[in-house]
């Protein structure tokens, strides 16, 4: 195992100094304490209300869909600790997660998953019939994603799929149908999400070719860097010809703009080699994300 593959659990943080110690594992283990997935989650979805509001994006709907991706993510990651755990006790990065360290039973973590699961569905279910069909629909990608790393290279692209779904329920939730912008947004979504996590999986590029774990980062290896700059540029492609299609302002492409400048900086400065780098820049698309959901709301409300 590398050295520099360390435990991807937070130490000293708000999980151990605020919850009662029965607590802790099933906080980690929804990554409660980590919630940069759940705004990778989320943004496609702001995104997508934003898009798809006439003016303004309803706040209702925001805050709906902010307590949704969390409760969400926390089941998704909960799965695919699940499915994972033989893989997770062989990498250094994850040894400790509570299923593989022993600090949750799998009948416990399964019965944890549930509570999260019903919880999102009480949320989907606030919202209009044929958003609530989209969002049912998510679930086979859900199922489906953890097991694609071990099958093909390409495991990125199916959590591009999964992760971005929330580009077609945000708009269903507005406006009770799909339409052109929405599919575009979440193509451009997918592309967004082979960058972004290709990056996050160089951290464990020496474990899981031990393991027999598949990903874009084993497959491209020192070819990744151009390969960013394509998806990249895609996503942001996708992402102009969207607002296009929904009759954007110019404040929408001043924005976007920044937000290329953003990714461009991500293919153009990451160490591939050092996993704090690649951390720290697929931690950054945070910043994206914000940039973006600025974008779609300026091009709606100012003319």
């Amino acid at each position: 195992m590398s050295e520099i593959s360390a435990s991807d659990i937070p130490k000293g943080k708000w999980v151990e100094r605020l919850l009662p110690a029965p607590l802790r594992p099933y906080a980690r283990m929804a990554r409660f304490d980590r919630p940069i997935g759940t705004w990778l989650l989320l943004f496609p979805c702001w995104w997508s209300i934003a898009l798809a509001a006439d003016g303004w994006p309803s706040l209702p709907l925001i805050a709906l869909f902010g307590i949704g991706a969390m409760v969400m993510r926390g089941a998704g990651c909960t799965f695919n600790d699940i499915t994972d755990r033989d893989f997770d006790g062989r990498v250094a990065r994850t040894a400790d997660r509570p299923i593989p360290s022993g600090a949750v039973s799998v009948l416990q973590a399964v019965l944890f998953m549930g509570l999260l699961a019903a919880i999102g569905l009480a949320i989907l279910l606030q919202f209009n019939r044929f958003a609530v069909v989209v969002g049912a629909a998510s679930l086979f990608l859900i199922v489906i994603y953890p097991f694609m790393k071990r099958i093909t290279y390409w495991p990125q692209f199916f959590l591009g799929l999964a992760f971005n779904w929330g580009a077609l329920l945000g708009w269903a939730a507005v406006r009770g149908d799909l339409g052109p912008p929405a599919y575009l947004l979440y193509a451009a979504g997918i592309f967004w999400t082979l960058g972004y996590d290709t990056i996050y999986a160089h951290q464990d590029k020496e474990d899981d070719a031990l393991v027999g774990i598949k990903s874009l980062a084993l497959k491209l290896g020192a070819r990744t860097r151009p390969y960013l700059y394509a998806f990249y540029a895609a996503a942001i492609l996708l992402t102009a010809a969207s607002g296009w299609a929904a009759g954007l302002s110019w404040p929408f492409y001043a924005l976007l703009g920044l937000g290329a400048v953003q990714l461009a900086w991500q293919a153009r400065d990451i160490d591939l080699d050092d996993p704090f780098d690649c951390l720290a820049k697929f931690k950054s698309n945070r910043l994206f994300g914000w940039l973006l959901f600025a974008a779609m709301i300026g091009g709606r409300v100012i003319p």
